[in-house]
C-alpha cells in the first residue's frame, strides 16, 4: 500500500446500512482493508423497509449469499411487484411489475403496438388497416408475465418463457429487514470486520482540512479512522452532526411527514407482491412475509391527525395486529452533498424517501456500489467527491420524480390532500416526461435512471395518462398481423403463468423458514 491508502474505515451505525456497508466492502476490498462497525443494541432501528427491488439480486450474488438460506432466514417471501389501488381514481388498481411487458417489434417498443391496437389508426395506417381498435386486445398487463403470475398468486423461477424471446420472472423480495442485517452480520469476515458495542457522543475533526480524525464512545474509547461512513439514520451523527452538510426537503412535493408501523397475522393467499393503497391523505403498505404481515400508514400530517392515521391504519388490516403501531416522522428530500470531506452517509442518513416503490435498501445499495467505483484515498480527490455527489443527487431526484407521478397523476377531489396533490406544480423533468408520453407515447430514460420506460409505462397508464396518439411504425403491419401478434403473446404468457406451482407452495418447498 502507498502512504495516502486507505487503511481504515469506521462505520457509524448498524441495522440494514451499516451492515450492508460492511459486507459489501469487506468482500470487495478484502484485507487490504480493517473495518470497524460500531453500534449500540440501546439505539432502535428504523425498521420499515421490508420490500425490495429486483437490483438486490445482483448484490446477494456479489456476496455470495444463497438466496433459499437468506430468505429460510429472513421470513423472506418473493415480490413480482407492487400493486396500486386507489390512486388514479377511487376504485382503480394496476400493478407496477417488474418483468417486461409483451416484446418490442422492430425499432419501437411494445407499447406502441398495443396503443395502436387500442386506439385504431391514424392516417398513415398501413394498406387493408382499418381505423377501428381491436377487439380482444386486453389491458396492458395482458402482456406482463409478472402480473399474470401475481393475479394467480403463483410463482417460479423462470429466466425466459420457453424457447421464445420473451423475458422469463423478475423479481424481489419481501422480508424482516431487521433480520436481513443480522444475516449479513454473520457473512462478514471477522478478519475484516470488527464490531464494536457503544454509543457515539463526540466527533474529532482536524484542524488543518476539517476532515474526521476519530470518535468518542460513551465508554472514552477514541476510535480513529481514514473513511467514515454515516450509517446512523435520520439524525446524520457525522454528516450533519458533525459537518453540517445541510438537507433540502422536497416536501412541497411529497407532502406525507408521517408513518405508522404495525405488523398483524399472516392471512391467506399468500400474495407474490407488495400492496400500496391510497387514503383520505397519503397510502397504506401491505408486506406479507412467511410469518406475520407488515402494515404501515404514510400520511401527511397537515391532513390527518395521528390519532385519525392510526385508527384508518388499525381498521384496514387483513389480520389481526401483533402490537401497536409504531409512530415514525420524516421529512422527504436529501443531504446538500452525501459525501463531504472523509466522510460518506449511507441509507437514511443520506436521504429519504418514502416507501412507495421499496426504493430504501436500494438506495443503501447503489451508494455503496458508488462508493467502490470511486473508491478514494486519505486525502479523498474534491473532483472525484464532487462526481459521487453528481450521480448521487441524479439517482434521488430521478426517483423523486417517479414518486410525485404518483400523487400528480391523480384524478381524485375527494380530499383536500389529493386536490393539493392534483394541482400542485412539479418538476420540469417530469412535467416533459408526462408531456413527451401524452404526445405520441414517447418513453424518455435519461442516462442510468433507477426506474426503466417500463416501470414508467405501467404508472402512466395505470394513472390515466393516456398518449393521443402513437409511433407511426405501429402502423407498418396489417391488422391481421398485430392481431396474431397480441394474441400470440397472451397465449404465451397464459401457458408459462399455468406452469408455475403456487407462491405459497414455492416458498414452502424451497425456502421455509424453520420452526
Amino acid at each position: 500500500m502507498n502512504d495516502t491508502a486507505i487503511r481504515h474505515i469506521v462505520i457509524v451505525g448498524g441495522g440494514t446500512a451499516g451492515w450492508m456497508t460492511a459486507a459489501l466492502l469487506a468482500k470487495a476490498l478484502g484485507t487490504q482493508v480493517k473495518i470497524q462497525l460500531i453500534e449500540s443494541d440501546e439505539i432502535g432501528i428504523v425498521g420499515v423497509g421490508e420490500a425490495t427491488i429486483p437490483q438486490i439480486r445482483h448484490i446477494n450474488a456479489f456476496l455470495g449469499l444463497d438466496e433459499d438460506d437468506m430468505l429460510r432466514a429472513t421470513h423472506g417471501t418473493f415480490k413480482l411487484g407492487v400493486q396500486l389501488n386507489d390512486f388514479g381514481r377511487l376504485g382503480d388498481s394496476y400493478l407496477h411489475a417488474f418483468s417486461d411487458i409483451g416484446l418490442p417489434l422492430g425499432l419501437i417498443g411494445f407499447h406502441h403496438y398495443w396503443l395502436r391496437a387500442v386506439q385504431g389508426h391514424g392516417s398513415t395506417a398501413a394498406a387493408g388497416a382499418t381505423e377501428r381498435p381491436l377487439h380482444s386486445v386486453g389491458d396492458l398487463w395482458s402482456y406482463s408475465l409478472n402480473t399474470q403470475a401475481a393475479n394467480a398468486h403463483r410463482f417460479a423461477r423462470m429466466d425466459k418463457v420457453g424457447s421464445s424471446a420473451l423475458g422469463g420472472v423478475k423479481y424481489a423480495y419481501h422480508f424482516d429487514a431487521g433480520l436481513y442485517g443480522q444475516y449479513l452480520r454473520k457473512h462478514c469476515d471477522p478478519a475484516v470486520v470488527k464490531r464494536t458495542e457503544g454509543k457515539v457522543v463526540d466527533v474529532q475533526r482536524r484542524e488543518n482540512d476539517g476532515f474526521i480524525e476519530s470518535v468518542r464512545l460513551a465508554s472514552d474509547e477514541i476510535v480513529a479512522g481514514d473513511l467514515f461512513i454515516d450509517c446512523s439514520g435520520f439524525r446524520g451523527l457525522l454528516i450533519e452532526g458533525a459537518l453540517n452538510t445541510g438537507y433540502e426537503s422536497w416536501q412541497h412535493w411529497l407532502p406525507c411527514d408521517r408513518a405508522l408501523a404495525v405488523a398483524s397475522a399472516r392471512t391467506e393467499p399468500l400474495w407474490p407482491y407488495t400492496r400500496a393503497t391510497a387514503r383520505t391523505a397519503g397510502w397504506q403498505w401491505r408486506v406479507p412475509l412467511q410469518h406475520r404481515t407488515g402494515n404501515g400508514h404514510v400520511y401527511s400530517s397537515q391532513f390527518l391527525s395521528d390519532d385519525e392515521a392510526s385508527a384508518m391504519l388499525l381498521a384496514n388490516l387483513d389480520g389481526e395486529a401483533l402490537g401497536d403501531p409504531r409512530p415514525l416522522r420524516f421529512t422527504t428530500g436529501m443531504r446538500r452533498k452525501t459525501w463531504q470531506r472523509n466522510c460518506i452517509a449511507i441509507g437514511l442518513a443520506a436521504g429519504f424517501m418514502e416507501p412507495l416503490e421499496s426504493t430504501s435498501i436500494h438506495l443503501i445499495q447503489s451508494g455503496i456500489s458508488r462508493l467502490l467505483a470511486m473508491f478514494p484515498d486519505r486525502q479523498c480527490d474534491p473532483v472525484l467527491m464532487e462526481e459521487y455527489n453528481r450521480q448521487t443527487r441524479f439517482e434521488y431526484e430521478s426517483i423523486r420524480d417517479f414518486l410525485i407521478l404518483h400523487y400528480k397523476a391523480t384524478e381524485r377531489d375527494d380530499t383536500p390532500f389529493w386536490r393539493q396533490c392534483a394541482n400542485m406544480d412539479i418538476p420540469p423533468r417530469l412535467a416533459r416526461k408526462i408531456a413527451l408520453f401524452r404526445g405520441n407515447g414517447h418513453l424518455q430514460r435519461e442516462a442510468d435512471e433507477l426506474f426503466t420506460e417500463v416501470a414508467w409505462l405501467q404508472v402512466m397508464i395505470g394513472q390515466h395518462i393516456q398518449p393521443t396518439s402513437h409511433h407511426p411504425l405501429a402502423n407498418a403491419i396489417s391488422d391481421t398481423q398485430l392481431d396474431g401478434f397480441l394474441g400470440d403473446l397472451r397465449t404465451l404468457i397464459g401457458r408459462a403463468t399455468n406452469s408455475m406451482p403456487d407462491h405459497a407452495r414455492f416458498v414452502a418447498d424451497h425456502c421455509k423458514t424453520r420452526d
